[in-house]
């Protein structure tokens, strides 16, 4: 029933993207197919739950996490949910910043059935406005900018959320040793093959995410969130209200 369960949420938060072409369906099959963040935050219970909740998404790429969690809401409501894991969260609206237009443009063609629920801008992270949000979600893509520009998001995201808010933020470990190398390799593979230019990166030890996330005014946890990968990906669950 669980394994079912799980199945059936996989394949509603892929279906959307056959009509996004054939990389879009290939991309999202791949990606929630084999990265435990989105099984995670949902098992884990990781974003807030007891009201209906507006969630950012920042690098949103071609919409994953949207299709992810209006999905989860939708097979719940049917009675088609892992057993034991927590209800997953109410939504009233996901929006995604991306900054590479042809990322957009799929989300948007994958998700037009929800478009009233489901937006997506192109934007850079340094310069967008963040509208006031429940939980902010970034994964993965804040180590593309430097230090003094990771600190000013992470200031704008605390001042947008609601005050019980969550952001949920993936970072490699810097102190991790050869899994950080082999993850900062694939990060660069997935980047190519997405049809983006590599960029630096600007990494820290989860030690020093937990010390310069908790002086903006978040509590931090750190749970790892590489099941089933050679990386040293950690999610850092930062909330607001328990600071």
């Amino acid at each position: 029933m669980s394994n079912d369960a799980m199945n059936h949420l996989f394949t509603a938060a892929c279906s959307p993207y056959r009509q996004a072409g054939r990389f879009a369906w290939h991309f999202a099959h791949g990606k929630l197919s084999r990265d435990p963040v989105f099984k995670g935050m949902l098992q884990l219970g990781l974003l807030p739950s007891g009201h209906p909740i507006k969630v950012l998404d920042i690098g949103c790429g071609q919409g994953l996490l949207s299709s992810w969690l209006l999905s989860a809401e939708a097979q719940h409501a049917k009675g088609d949910w892992p057993i034991g894991w927590p209800a997953p969260p109410v939504i009233t609206h996901v929006h995604g910043i991306e900054l590479m237009p042809r990322d957009v443009e799929r989300a948007e063609r994958a998700l037009q059935s929800v478009a009233d629920r489901a937006t997506f801008e192109v934007g850079n992270m340094c310069t967008a406005t963040f509208a006031p949000s429940d939980a902010v979600v970034i994964l993965d893509v804040l180590h593309y900018v430097d230090f003094p520009a990771q600190d000013d998001v992470l200031k704008k995201v605390h001042a947008c959320l609601s005050p019980d808010g969550v952001l949920l933020l993936r970072v490699g470990d810097a102190a991790g040793g050869l899994p950080f190398k082999i993850s900062n390799w694939v990060d660069n593979v997935v980047t190519s093959i997405r049809g983006h230019k590599t960029l630096p990166t600007f990494c820290r030890t989860i030690a020093d995410w937990q010390r310069d996330i908790t002086a903006i005014g978040f509590a931090v946890q750190a749970i790892p969130m590489n099941v089933g990968t050679p990386f040293a990906n950690i999610l850092l669950v930062c909330k607001k209200g328990a600071a």
